[in-house]
Formats: C-alpha cells, sequence, structure tokens
C-alpha cells in the first residue's frame, strides 16, 4: 500500500454524485441502527421472551435470502436508483407506520414483525442495487477508495446510531422510530436528486435462466469464485464476536459496560481502517495484501480467544476490524471491476446471499462450538479454522495469490460478453 495523498482528480469530494450517494448511505444507515435498537429493546418489553428475539433477526434474514436473485435480475434491467428510491420509500413508510402505532399504542410483537418484514424485503432488494451503482458514481481508478468510504458511513452508523437510539428511546420507542424515518426520509431525498447515468440493456422476462445467470457468471470464472467465497468460510469459521455476552462476563469478568465497548471495538478499527484507505492506493500485490489481511483476522481471533485482559481483547478486536475491512474493501472492488456493469446486479446479489449466510451461519457455528468446547476453545477453533482457509485459497486460486492491481488486471482479464443475460 502507498502512502500518496488523495489530491486533484483523485479526491472523492471532486464527484458529487458520490458525496450525494455517501451522505444517503449514512442517514439509512443510522435510521436502520436506531431502528434495530428500538425494535430489540420495545419486541422485548412487550413480550419478555428471548425467542422472539431471534424472530426480530429471522424476519430480516429470510427476505435477504428468498429475494436476492430476484434483486439482481431488477437491478440489471431497471434504472437502479429508482430501484433504491422505491426501496427506500417503502422503508420510510414501514418505520413511519411503527412511530404511528406506537405513539398511538396500537403497536404490538406481530405488528413490529410484520413491518420489519416489509423492511427486510426493501432492504433485500436495496443492497445489491446500491452495490451496483457505486461503479457508475466514480472512475475505476477511484472505485478501491470510494468502497472504502462507503463503508465507513456504515461504521460510522453502527457505532453511533445504536448509541443514540438507546438514548432517544428514554422518550418513548415512538420517538425512535420518528427519528428514524426521518433519517430515511432524508436518504430518500437526497438519492430522488442523485445524478447517476444507468441505461439498463434490452429488457428480458424473469426465468430461472436469467436470475441463474449470476450463479453462472461467477462459476465461470474461477477468481471472482474464489474472492466471494472466500468470505464465507473466513468469516464463518472466525465469527467469535457473537461469543462476545460469554467473554465479558466469564472471561474478562467485566459489566454491560465492558460488553458494549467489546462491541464497538471491531467497528471503531474498521472505521478507522477505512478512512485511512479511502486516502491511500492499493496499487500493488492486492492479492497477497488481501489474503495476509484475512490470515491477519484469524491471528486477531486467536489472540482475542486467549485474551484474558479487558485492553488486549478491545485491541485484537479492533484489529479484527481493521484487517477485515482491508480484505472486503479489495474484495469488494475486484467483484465490481472484474464484472460488466450489465452483470452487476445479479453479481451483488449473489455476493449478497454469502455475506448474509457467513454472518449468520458464523454465529449459529460459533455456538454450537462453544457448547462443545467453551468460548475459548471455539474462537481458537475458528482462528485457526480461518487460517486454513487462507493456506487452502491461496493454492486453489493460484490467479488470486498473483493479482497485482486492482484496475488494471480487470482490464485485461474482464470478458464482456454477458452469458446468458
Amino acid at each position: 500500500m502507498t502512502h500518496t495523498i488523495v489530491h486533484g482528480r483523485n479526491a472523492l469530494r471532486g464527484y458529487p454524485a458520490f458525496v450525494r450517494f455517501w451522505w444517503a448511505r449514512l442517514a439509512s444507515g443510522f435510521g436502520f441502527q436506531m431502528l434495530s435498537v428500538a425494535v430489540g429493546w420495545q419486541v422485548y418489553a412487550l413480550t419478555g421472551r428471548a425467542l422472539d428475539l431471534g424472530l426480530v433477526g429471522l424476519v430480516q434474514f429470510v427476505p435477504s435470502l428468498l429475494f436476492a436473485l430476484p434483486a439482481g435480475h431488477l437491478a440489471d434491467q431497471f434504472n437502479r436508483r429508482r430501484i433504491v428510491v422505491i426501496c427506500q420509500t417503502v422503508e420510510t413508510c414501514a418505520v413511519a407506520a411503527m412511530a404511528a402505532g406506537s405513539w398511538a399504542g396500537a403497536l404490538h410483537e406481530w405488528e413490529i414483525l410484520a413491518l420489519l418484514f416489509v423492511v427486510g424485503t426493501a432492504r433485500a432488494f436495496e443492497f445489491p442495487t446500491r452495490q451496483a451503482m457505486v461503479p457508475g458514481l466514480v472512475p475505476e481508478h477511484v472505485l478501491p477508495r470510494a468502497m472504502a468510504m462507503n463503508a465507513s458511513a456504515g461504521q460510522v452508523a453502527m457505532i453511533v446510531g445504536p448509541a443514540a437510539g438507546g438514548f432517544l428511546y428514554v422518550a418513548g420507542a415512538d420517538t425512535v422510530y420518528g427519528a428514524s424515518a426521518l433519517l430515511y426520509l432524508l436518504s430518500l431525498l437526497l438519492l430522488a436528486r442523485l445524478r447517476y447515468d444507468h441505461r439498463p440493456p434490452r429488457r428480458v422476462p424473469a426465468t430461472l435462466n436469467t436470475l441463474l445467470a449470476g450463479v453462472r457468471f461467477i462459476r465461470a470464472r474461477p477468481a471472482l469464485f474464489g474472492v466471494i467465497s472466500l468470505d464465507l468460510f473466513a468469516v464463518l469459521l472466525g465469527g467469535a464476536t457473537a461469543l462476545l455476552p460469554i467473554f465479558a462476563r466469564d472471561i474478562l469478568h467485566t459489566g454491560p459496560w465492558g460488553l458494549g465497548l467489546l462491541r464497538a471495538a471491531p467497528a471503531v478499527g474498521a472505521l478507522l481502517m477505512s478512512v485511512w484507505l479511502a486516502h491511500h492506493a492499493m496499487q500493488r500485490r492486492v492479492g497477497m495484501i488481501m489474503f495476509a489481511s484475512v490470515a491477519a483476522f484469524g491471528v486477531s481471533t486467536m489472540v482475542f480467544a486467549l485474551s484474558t485482559t479487558l485492553w488486549l481483547s478491545l485491541a485484537s478486536l479492533a484489529a479484527l476490524g481493521a484487517f477485515d475491512m482491508v480484505s472486503m474493501v479489495i474484495r469488494g472492488a475486484l467483484v465490481q471491476l472484474d464484472t460488466p456493469d450489465a452483470m452487476r446486479g445479479r453479481v451483488s446479489a449473489v455476493n449478497s446471499i454469502f455475506i448474509n449466510t457467513s454472518n449468520q451461519l458464523g454465529e449459529f457455528e460459533s455456538g454450537v462450538l462453544a457448547a462443545l468446547v467453551g468460548a475459548v476453545g471455539s474462537a481458537l477453533i475458528g482462528g485457526l479454522g480461518t487460517l486454513a482457509v487462507v493456506g487452502l485459497w491461496m493454492w486453489w486460486f493460484p490467479a488470486l495469490r498473483r493479482r497485482q492491481s486492482l484496475e488494471t488486471d480487470a482490464r485485461n482479464s474482464v470478458n464482456p460478453g454477458v452469458p446468458d443475460s
């Protein structure tokens, strides 16, 4: 990685459409994080059942799997900005309905879950479409920095949003829902005025053939499949953050305040790294940097597993988040740059399935393993498993290991033809 300061035509602020997109991403991210805090707290207050908290996650996870492939097809067939605007309109209305129902005292568990399912469905269509928009907002040589800066918006929202939602909840759930709806509305207005030039190809009907075109495209390109599957298996095995309550109480002997610090540490590390990456270009040996970052993610997980002091645990979690951000930016840039624009929606949809599956199953895997060998053993095995995945992927995907740059290699390797679209 070089230390060249961003200036002139490379400065992200020189691309107004991306700046507006970033602020919209920040606003909707804040709104969603505040919404998540209020929903979890209110549902548990209404029912007192831990199972219902699981249902909160389930009604958001199911749409991401059911609608990912249709969402990718739509993103490649229609104007992407309009799709995101429609999705955020639906989300704004659903959250506003939560605010109105809570204010009127008519919002109960199943109404909350139903409206949250609506939000989850809209997000399932929004996520791959929004990801596919980024390459159209900046030139190729700025894309990695743009993706890092875009990720920083999500990290800021993850750090500050829950705290803001918890603070506002003192005034009532309706206050949090109302504030969240206003943030979604702000994001919607910013995107509605965004200049985004996307000319979709000739429209074709949604068939099984077109829906699976993204899957076939990835399978036909081993390097692309290696990038996407690396995230799935590395995160699947290294998901130690799901065990933070156990580490906080039983190993580090701290209270809820310590758990809050532990939960925030990965996001803080990721945020700092994303800001650094947004100002520094990665121009050489990006394949090895990606593999080294994933390996460092695994080592950080092992350090966290063996730590018995709060400061070392916080440092290892911050490092874990930072290294994950490096690999995420490289993987995201490679996926976007190695994919023709006509396929970006469907490829982003498949990628979103891998990401959501790795996060959800990673937590489940960590919990099951912790029940068998304990929290420390589970995290330690997860870190070792991540290192094993890195070694295998370097062997199985030598083209990734030899990848030198993001832009130049992509232009030489992309086949402009679109398979079976």
